[in-house]
């Protein structure tokens, strides 16, 4: 069987961990899904999304004919990760922050973990903390504000400078901070303009390389050469189409979900 590698998202941080597949798999197909017309998933049920991500990722899978999926999503991925796993018959390659490489190359031992306000209060997120910055001290800061700019930027917008700043003032106070974790993929869409707008300098980590690394070992280069390069959307946006051409998936279909 051979097809393209799937990576699906709420929205667009996907497309930060398809840059990394990109870089470490270049003959490798891929297509996009994302649930648009429920981003943002932070503010849902849990419950609900379960069934929801089910639905979305069921119905991408068949619509793209793909060897294996990539959920770069945290919260898909801290909810539905097994769910997806039972009930795909592709292999599934998930999503978590990089707190332990952030951990094993902080000389100071306190990074910081910038993520969505579900993300840095989900249980799984204080047990990765716990199980791999043991000896770190961890600040969490909420960050859903970027979430929103990731998206304007994909769709062809500038990220506001004030809403960055303001998302970064909390690192004003950290004296000793020297690793910032991304745990959310929309996140290094913005690396740039975060490294310009945070008050101090810091190491940003995230985990799309090693979420690309852990896929090529799961669908091999061979059987992901082919396949048509399809960005699948629940609800249609123009500036999306125009956002995900810029990462190569130049046609955008509607996705039904039956």
């Amino acid at each position: 069987m051979a097809g393209p590698i799937l990576v699906f998202d709420s929205g667009v941080g996907g497309l930060s961990v398809v840059a990394s597949l990109r870089r470490q798999l270049p003959d490798a197909a891929l297509a996009y899904a994302c649930d648009n017309a429920m981003l943002p998933y932070g503010v849902r049920d849990d419950d609900w999304l379960v069934e929801r991500i089910l639905a979305v990722c069921e119905a991408a899978v068949v619509a793209s004919g793909c060897i294996g999926l990539v959920v770069a999503c945290n919260t898909a991925s801290t909810l539905a990760l097994e769910a997806l796993r039972e009930h795909l018959a592709v292999p599934v390659v998930g999503t978590v922050p990089a707190i332990k490489p952030a951990a094993g190359m902080s000389e100071t031992r306190h990074i910081g973990l910038l993520a969505t306000s579900a993300t840095v209060a989900r249980p799984y997120t204080l047990r990765l903390i716990r199980e791999f910055a043991g000896d770190c001290q961890v600040t969490r800061i909420a960050a859903d504000p970027l979430v929103v700019e990731a998206e304007r930027w994909v769709a062809g917008e500038r990220p506001d400078p004030d809403v960055l700043r303001r998302t970064l003032s909390p690192m004003a106070e950290m004296v000793n901070l020297d690793t910032m974790v991304l745990g959310c993929t929309h996140f290094p869409l913005l690396r740039d303009w975060l490294v310009a707008a945070a008050p101090r300098r810091v190491r940003w980590v995230d985990s799309g390389d090693a979420i690309a690394r852990r896929a090529g070992q799961v669908m091999t280069d061979r059987d992901c050469r082919q396949g048509r390069e399809t960005g699948w959307v629940t609800a249609p946006s123009e500036a999306l189409s125009r956002g995900l051409s810029g990462f190569g998936f130049t046609e955008t279909r509607l996705l039904s979900l039956g």
